[in-house]
């Protein structure tokens, strides 16, 4: 942390640690951010650039496992362990953890049990055994983000308010309904022992809606801070009202935004992108989910401290806003000029959901693993 002097009346110089307000904090982390993804991509990722074939895959495949590896860590185990080390050496070892984890967990789901199920082979063509595997993580999200956001770790706090137990319990038991929704909504549409073409809703429009209700979870879990749920009572209503409530919020937003995202891109693209049009709420939501992490913890979740649902819906407002103009200059310029993506449509290029991640793991491995080491305090008030 760096410091600035000044001196009393008496003309004694006094030292005080140098910070910044909530806006220059939020501003100087996403340049930060923003720079940290950019040049790791070059090196790692960009299919024109980087020295590894790893795009799309198994790209996509290792940063989803990163994702969530980040969300047992941070949310479920909430840093323990970790949070008595120093930075940055505890930043350094957070990221080694998760990208081991994530690494991991795609080798053997792609090698090792693909050599059992083809539906997991790394050979497959398009990467779509990659993308079997990560497709838990979708529903890994939802799970596991809705325990820490609406729930507050019940029923496992009834338990043990202790860490790493309360973690642990979390991250065990969820595995289980989080691999029966895995089973019954993902695997039809991906697995060479189904019939795709006979699955109820396909991969893309599984993707679109259910990331809509992770969506829904984060805006009431990070921007309203459980509002509406908390209003039901106990906390088994809270769980039961969340559950219900975010996958009726969510499944509109599915609606809404599909329209939305048509009306973006218009209708001759649309029609070009074709039945995987149905995956692009997905697309604008994770430009959304980016924007509200980053507006809880870099931006301190402001405006707040005024009428609660004055701050909650400007809060979702402005994070929307930027949303929708992440999403634009993604897809009709960044994605090409800058990440050298292929294109999806005429004039429309890359994956929001392999960039905007990334974009999203960096913000969680800098603004949560290294506190925005670095970087001057941000101010308080």
């Amino acid at each position: 942390m760096t410091a600035t002097s000044t001196t009393h009346a008496g003309g004694t110089a006094l030292t005080r640690p140098k910070t910044l307000p909530w806006y220059g904090f939020g501003i100087a982390n996403l340049a930060v951010v923003t720079v940290l993804a950019v040049a790791s991509w070059y090196l790692l990722v960009d299919p024109a650039w980087s020295p590894f074939d790893i795009y799309p895959q198994p790209f996509e495949a290792a940063l989803f496992w990163a994702l969530l590896a980040a969300v047992w860590v941070g949310f479920n185990l909430e840093f323990h362990g970790f949070d008595r080390m120093r930075q940055p050496w505890r930043g350094i070892t957070l990221v080694a953890v998760i990208s081991s984890i994530s690494v991991a967990v795609t080798v053997v789901l792609s090698r090792l049990w693909g050599s059992i199920d083809p539906s997991f082979d790394a050979n497959r063509p398009d990467g779509k055994g990659y993308l079997t595997g990560a497709m838990f993580v979708l529903f890994g999200f939802f799970s596991y983000v809705t325990s820490v956001v609406n729930w507050n770790h019940w029923p496992w706090s009834k338990l043990t308010s202790r860490q790493p137990w309360l973690g642990l319990g979390q991250i065990s038991l969820l595995i289980l309904p989080t691999l029966v929704i895995y089973g019954l909504l993902a695997l039809p549409g991906l697995t060479t022992w189904t019939d795709t073409a006979a699955t109820w809703l396909t991969t893309s429009t599984v993707t679109g809606w259910f990331y809509s209700v992770v969506v829904a979870v984060i805006v009431t879990g990070l921007l309203t801070e459980n509002w509406p749920w908390r209003l039901a009572g106990s906390p088994g209503r809270v769980v039961l009202t969340s559950v219900v409530g975010n996958v009726a919020v969510g499944t509109a937003l599915y609606f809404g935004v599909r329209e939305l995202t048509e009306l973006l891109i218009g209708q001759a693209r649309s029609i070009e992108i074709g039945a995987d049009i149905t995956s692009f709420p997905a697309q604008l939501g994770v430009c959304w989910v980016f924007w509200m992490i980053f507006w809880a913890n870099a931006f301190d979740n402001r405006p707040k401290g005024g009428r609660a649902l004055r701050d909650y819906a400007v809060r979702v407002l402005v994070t929307f806003a930027l949303a929708v103009a992440t999403f634009l200059a993604y897809y009709f310029g960044f994605a090409e000029a800058v990440l050298h993506e292929p294109a999806v449509a005429s004039g429309m290029h890359g994956d929001a959901l392999g960039w905007m991640d990334w974009m999203v793991l960096w913000t969680l491995f800098y603004v949560l693993c290294f506190e925005s080491y670095g970087l001057p305090a941000r101010r308080d008030g």
